[in-house]
């Protein structure tokens, strides 16, 4: 999953941990390595970075880290591996709702650290996935909605059955090369207007 070219960003405000992720990554085969000691304001040093995969280590995760993390998973959209020496389970579950994508205890070792982000970087890619088909069958209940709504406006405008009244708007739509949800909207604004 990994590849060399790809850009992995270190968190860690302490070197000497920080030299061994660095390390572990070269190991790995990933040249470009950039390490960000200061945890002050992380998503916008991360959004100037850009980088294809975050990596944070710390001794335990406080609140503010994991706030300014769920910032970064919304806006830098980015799968991200947080190491911790210890923690407990409302930390995990607040690592979780911030949208870490792997989330490891104690177990910082060189060689894994590979596995550990190819795992996170599928990780994330899974839950942008549903993330996506979410939106589109959120998307997909509105248009139904809508289109339901203008069949009923135009049953009751024009006396038409429900199904003259999707003939209808599916003439219409075919016709001005637009969607029958678009066509539905425009129904329903029309009758929102006039009504």
């Amino acid at each position: 999953m990994t590849e060399p070219s790809f850009t992995v960003a270190v968190i860690d405000p302490s070197r000497a941990r920080a030299a061994i992720l660095e390390e572990g990554l070269r190991a790995a085969g990933i040249a470009h390595v950039v390490i960000i000691p200061d945890t002050a304001d992380l998503p916008a040093q991360v959004a100037a970075l850009n980088p294809d995969v975050v990596v944070i280590h710390l001794e335990s995760p406080s609140r503010d880290i994991l706030e300014q993390m769920s910032g970064l998973s919304r806006h830098v959209e980015r799968p991200v591996a947080m190491f911790v020496d210890r923690s407990d389970v409302p930390m995990m579950q607040a690592a979780v709702d911030a949208g870490i994508s792997a989330y490891v205890v104690d177990g910082l070792h060189p060689q894994r650290i590979r596995s550990i982000l190819d795992i996170a970087i599928l990780r994330f890619q899974a839950f942008a996935r549903l993330q996506r088909e979410l939106v589109e069958a959120r998307g997909e209940l509105a248009d139904r909605k809508i289109v339901e709504r203008a069949k009923g406006i135009l049953m009751a405008a024009r006396s038409m059955s429900e199904e003259d009244a999707y003939k209808l708007m599916r003439r219409k739509a075919m016709n001005e090369k637009r969607k029958i949800a678009d066509i539905a909207r425009a129904i329903v604004t029309t009758a929102d207007l006039f009504g």
